[in-house]
């Protein structure tokens, strides 16, 4: 079992920044087996859909971004730390969502969610 904890959230102004974080842990969730795992960055905005925002291999080799936020968020991850980042720049008010973190362990196809972090995005 893995369990993600999604931190950083909170109320930012427009055109300003936050930084997420998704922590991950678990009985033996070693760096090595936390580099197997595909992670991502899902938002769910009020009254739609959940959306992927951002995805990142297990290396970190590659990063793919919605049309949305794409030239302002930047996905990366530590896996020495077990951790993933989402870097949000230039936020708009329509960023404003609850940001989930999700991990896919590519060898059993195995998926976690984290609980979320709020982001509000308002002057």
């Amino acid at each position: 079992q893995v369990q993600l904890v999604e931190s950083g959230g909170g109320l930012v102004q427009p055109g300003g920044s936050l930084r997420l974080s998704c922590a991950a842990a678990g009985y033996g969730l070693s760096t090595n087996a936390f580099s197997t795992y595909a992670m991502s960055w899902y938002r769910q905005a009020p009254g739609k859909e959940r959306e992927l925002v951002a995805p990142i291999t297990t290396a970190g080799g590659s990063t793919k971004y919605a049309d949305s936020v794409k030239g302002r968020f930047t996905i990366s991850r530590d896996n020495a730390k077990r951790t993933v980042y989402l870097q949000m720049n230039s936020v708009k008010p329509e960023d404003t969502a609850v940001y989930y973190c999700h991990a896919h362990r590519t060898y059993d196809g195995m998926d976690y969610w984290g609980k979320g972090t709020l982001v509000t995005v308002s002057s």
